[in-house]
């Protein structure tokens, strides 16, 4: 990877979503040992780029990657989207900037996911001590995304200290799906702040709003429909579920 750019755009700048979207590409690498093909590509910013943003990098997941699943339909990468437009709509900083590209890009259409410089090595497992509060969050937004498939490695700590939730594609199932290794907080009370976001958001999130349209673009009309299900689950609870008994509660493998 030593011929990929050594810093990353800031996944907080305003104009990230253009700047994935009209990047050029200017080298592409397989990241291995991914289930599906997955790359990095180096990305040289348009001449008009505010403030010479200089190269940066980003994670590509193209459609004709995907490996076909009997559960999920395909174009998997349009729930990585989805599941940035929930965390923003929330409010959480744990999906970074991603959006659907359809023009330049090597192997087709596909989303493109700001690039995450982090410590590779270190996984949920190595994080969740000296982060309880993002984890806490993190599981209470795939609680809300349903999401199939939270492995250790998927929960990077970004080199500010932030912490990060990638590889959200196995998520907004009608169908209880949560596969996940958080949960530390099982029966727990969902700490109050996030149950006031959940709130806020499902405040939002109703039939004709602009959030359901947005989702609308990535998501069946029956998949919005349990993502707002899910919201309501999550402030009738107000504790975090159980592991349950009947299906496999865990990712495999685990990291």
């Amino acid at each position: 990877m030593d011929r990929f750019p050594d810093r990353a755009w800031d996944p907080g700048r305003p104009d990230i979503a253009r700047l994935l979207r009209e990047s050029a590409v200017t080298d592409s690498g397989l990241i291995p040992s991914a289930s599906n093909y997955v790359f990095v590509l180096a990305l040289a910013p348009p001449g008009d780029a505010d403030g010479d943003p200089g190269p940066g990098a980003a994670v590509y997941k193209p459609a004709r990657g995907e490996t076909p699943l009997w559960d999920f339909p395909p174009d998997l990468y349009r729930r990585e989207v989805a599941s940035y437009v929930v965390c923003e709509a929330i409010g959480w900083r744990l999906v970074p900037p991603t959006i659907v590209r359809d023009d330049g890009l090597p192997h087709g259409p596909g989303s493109l996911q700001a690039f995450i410089p982090s410590d590779r090595d270190a996984t949920y497992f190595d994080l969740r001590a000296d982060h309880p509060d993002a984890m806490r969050r993190m599981a209470t937004f795939d609680w809300l995304t349903n999401n199939a498939d939270r492995k250790g490695g998927h929960v990077l700590r970004g080199e500010d200290g932030t912490i990060w939730g990638i590889d959200n594609a196995l998520s907004f199932h009608v169908e209880d799906k949560l596969r996940t290794v958080i949960w530390d907080y099982a029966g727990e009370p969902v700490p109050p702040a996030l149950l006031a976001d959940v709130e806020a958001f499902l405040g939002r999130f109703q039939p004709e709003s602009p959030l359901w349209a947005s989702l609308s673009e990535y998501l069946e009309a029956e998949e919005c429909e349990a993502l707002r299900a899910r919201a309501g689950q999550i402030l009738e609870s107000r504790v975090f579920p159980q592991p349950p008994d009947w299906r496999r509660p865990y990712p495999w493998p685990l990291i």
